[in-house]
């Protein structure tokens, strides 16, 4: 029974937490307080990876793997995704032979419309369009 417990708490500690940043741009600094060091403003919508919460401070990750500090109340439960490549193609259907809807450069962000399932992702451009994606294409998942 022990070790159910262990393995339960080990993947609970493992999950990983998406926040985007909410309807004002964050300052990203080195330190968890606003006397660190200002290392750049994150705009609305990014996607980050919360890695640690200390206070009111979270310690994230953005997409190219840097790792910053930002005050949480900045933060939204709102999920976006950011595409990991250029010339990425929202399809019409989870399924490589549908037809592509939307052809999107990387770094585009993208809203998540329903949860991943089977390799694919519902998405919704900032222009109305929706569609999906493969899981894999997408950072913010």
């Amino acid at each position: 029974m022990t070790g159910a417990v262990l393995m339960l708490a080990s993947v609970a500690s493992h999950a990983v937490d998406f926040k985007s940043v909410g309807a004002a741009p964050v300052i990203l600094y080195d330190a968890p307080s606003p006397k660190g060091g200002k290392l750049y403003v994150a705009p609305r919508g990014m996607p980050l990876e919360v890695v640690l919460s200390y206070g009111e401070w979270v310690k994230v990750r953005d997409a190219s793997g840097e790792m910053a500090w930002t005050e949480a109340k900045g933060l939204s439960p709102k999920r976006s995704l950011v595409a990991r490549a250029a010339n990425l193609k929202v399809r019409a259907s989870p399924d490589d032979n549908s037809s592509a809807v939307l052809l999107l450069d990387k770094g585009v962000l993208l809203e998540l419309s329903e949860p991943a399932t089977s390799g694919w992702v519902k998405v919704r451009h900032k222009d109305g369009q929706t569609g999906y994606v493969k899981t894999s294409e997408v950072w913010g998942l």
